[in-house]
């Protein structure tokens, strides 16, 4: 699994504090958006060259670890 802490930042100051790609101001929710609404990695990367297949990948890593945290706390 990627360690999505070297690619995905919080900061209060850019998108309202939503959790960003490092050096962007592309929210891991706009990843996520793209890919679940059938863009693959290498599409993405066509339209926003800024970002590499491993910030991408870190996305995802972001909501599983994000998910696996909701389920051990309820």
């Amino acid at each position: 699994m990627i360690d999505y802490k070297q690619y995905i930042a919080i900061n209060p100051e850019i998108r309202f504090g939503k959790p960003i790609i490092i050096g962007t101001r592309i929210t891991v929710f706009d990843v996520l958006n793209w890919l679940a609404n059938g863009m693959t990695i290498n599409e993405i990367i066509e339209d926003f060259p800024e970002l590499n297949e491993n910030q991408i990948k870190a996305c995802l890593s972001y909501a599983a670890d994000r998910e696996h945290k909701i389920q051990i706390a309820s």
